[in-house]
């Protein structure tokens, strides 16, 4: 199986515990890997035969920015679902990286990996 990926994709949201994040928007930083059969699309050149990144790439923005979650948790396994449920997708790793959530450290997130991955 191939794999189809997405990095750094950039959204403002809500997220956090504290009372003061609660009230603010703060930078999350998304990398998405997404099993995908790229044969067809190789074959045809043509990106309806394709998991079209630009698409999953707009609902996960749309979906993120629109969010007010206190867990990174809840918010990488949500996207997670629409990806597989929306899209189809069998198996998908996502990173959710909080950025700034702990000074002294460039990165703090979760990565999660759901469904199969099969050959």
């Amino acid at each position: 199986m191939d794999k189809i990926f997405l990095n750094e994709l950039k959204v403002e949201t809500v997220i956090g515990i504290w009372e003061w994040e609660r009230k603010i928007r703060q930078t999350v930083i998304i990398d998405l890997e997404m099993s995908a059969d790229i044969a067809k699309a190789a074959a045809t050149d043509d990106v309806k035969d394709t998991l079209n990144y630009k698409s999953v790439a707009k609902r996960i923005q749309s979906f993120v920015a629109d969010s007010s979650f206190q867990l990174v948790e809840t918010l990488a396994e949500r996207i997670a679902g629409i990806i597989r449920d929306e899209f189809e997708v069998k198996w998908v790793k996502v990173r959710v990286n909080k950025v700034g959530a702990i000074r002294g450290s460039r990165d703090v997130g979760i990565l999660i990996e759901r469904g199969q991955w099969s050959d």
